[in-house]
């Protein structure tokens, strides 16, 4: 008996080693769920709309939503989940920097540029002296809107920073803004309290907010903040069930729901 069940494990292993998919029904590990993390609104709509494509190759997924940016990282690194896709790779390095984690970029997703959004500003050029401007807390994020303030031309900020710019790096404020900043997720609720928010693109879907009547600037698509990755751990990266994901994620299917549902304000990479 121990025998036989041996050999079957053994039979099991070899066909997802050669095909990525995931062994039969009999198998406790087949069994159990691929838990991925994403942040509520379209990240979650589309690993949502991944579900059915991987349901085919054999891969059950979960999808677990998260209202931070943070704890999906952490439940990654702790193995409460086997994948992440709700960031950019600046934020990825940036997270790995600051907690000593091996997470690690295993294919890109989709692209979603940030950008200027207000209910009474339409165009840089009539942002008022002394207007009040809502970004980002998190330091890639932070660091992000103030380059993308900087190319609009309104802020001038110290030479050579980059994505972890901070607030004290700005040299350079003609109009006098005041910049707050703000847990991302609050950043569409502060429209009414600020002149202009700048909003990464997942939060401004999720929130209901249009980026053709509420949105006036945005980063470039080639913007390295705009991209959004898949992440895994160093440890699980090569395992076949991560690879069968990202071959889901990365389906026609997937492709076709995302330029059906967005409208352009989320683009597939692939």
């Amino acid at each position: 008996m121990q025998k036989r069940v041996f050999v079957k494990t053994l039979i099991a292993a070899a066909a997802v080693a050669a095909t990525g998919l995931i062994a039969g029904c009999g198998d406790k590990a087949a069994d159990k769920p691929f838990k991925v993390g994403v942040t509520a609104g379209p990240h979650a709509a589309i690993v949502t709309a991944s579900v059915e494509v991987a349901k085919k190759k054999g891969l059950k997924v979960e999808v677990v939503e998260f209202t931070d940016y943070v704890t999906p990282d952490k439940a990654l690194n702790d193995g409460a989940l086997d994948a992440a896709v709700y960031q950019h790779e600046p934020f990825l390095n940036n997270f790995n920097r600051q907690q000593g984690t091996k997470l690690a970029k295993v294919a890109d997703a989709v692209v979603q540029p940030m950008g200027f959004y207000s209910n009474a500003i339409k165009s840089v050029e009539t942002i008022p002296e002394g207007a009040k401007i809502s970004i980002p807390n998190d330091p890639s994020n932070s660091g992000r809107a103030l380059l993308l303030l900087q190319a609009s031309g309104v802020i001038k900020l110290k030479e050579g920073v980059k994505g972890n710019a901070l607030i004290s790096d700005i040299v350079e404020n003609p109009k006098k803004l005041k910049i707050i900043e703000l847990e991302a997720a609050q950043l569409p609720r502060s429209l009414s309290d600020v002149d202009i928010a700048v909003i990464p693109m997942n939060y401004v879907i999720s929130a209901g907010l249009s980026p053709s009547k509420q949105g006036f600037y945005f980063e470039s698509l080639k913007a390295p903040f705009a991209l959004i990755v898949i992440a895994a751990r160093e440890n699980n990266k090569n395992d076949p069930r991560v690879k069968t994901f990202i071959e889901s994620y990365r389906s026609d299917e997937v492709k076709a729901f995302v330029i059906k549902t967005f409208d352009g304000a989320v683009r597939p990479s692939w």
